[in-house]
């Protein structure tokens, strides 16, 4: 008997509940590449990335009788907070923090808004990455997160301030990345 599922991670989930063995395959195979994209976002280094990756997926596979299902986005929220949390982690244990929080090297950054019309993902995820790891950090907590100042400074143990700071220069920084690459297109 086929049952068709509506929602895949409650699929999994009850696959999980019922000691599947196939269950980790199914959630693998359902979410590496998305939380390999979390995960990008936070670390540059691929070797690094992976890394990062593969605590993540044993936390995920040692803790998965702690999740509780919510409903539907529930398990991938729940994934991707694992993903951060470890990228986070190994950002501040390289202490790669310690290094970028600080005024970047650039000539004049722009006051401005990035202009990100007419690029499409994967390239404002390759000038992301390009930001010094605690820029990047805070910038992907405020933007794709959608966290206060206030909870990054308590997620990355710096003040509000310092969050607030950082993602203002991460913000011009990366109006400065994207104005060199359009500039480059353009001459083409």
């Amino acid at each position: 008997m086929i049952l068709l599922w509506k929602d895949k991670e409650q699929q999994i989930w009850s696959m999980f509940k019922k000691g599947d063995r196939l269950a980790m395959d199914k959630l693998y195979t359902e979410y590496a590449d998305y939380l390999t994209g979390v995960g990008a976002r936070y670390i540059s280094n691929e070797d690094t990335l992976k890394d990062v990756l593969q605590e993540s997926f044993i936390k995920v596979f040692t803790q998965i009788h702690q999740f509780e299902y919510r409903g539907k986005g529930s398990l991938k929220a729940w994934l991707t907070r694992i993903v951060i949390n470890e990228a986070l982690m190994q950002l501040q244990k390289d202490k790669q923090f310690l290094v970028s929080f600080h005024e970047p090297t650039f000539e004049e950054l722009p006051d401005e808004e990035p202009d990100t019309d007419g690029l499409n993902a994967d390239t404002l995820l390759s000038f992301v990455r390009q930001l010094p790891p605690g820029y990047r950090a805070v910038f992907n907590l405020f933007v794709i997160e959608e966290k206060s100042h206030k909870e990054i400074a308590e997620i990355l143990h710096i003040k509000p301030d310092t969050s607030a700071s950082q993602f203002a220069r991460a913000r011009r920084m990366l109006a400065k990345i994207i104005q060199t690459y359009k500039h480059k297109t353009e001459d083409r």
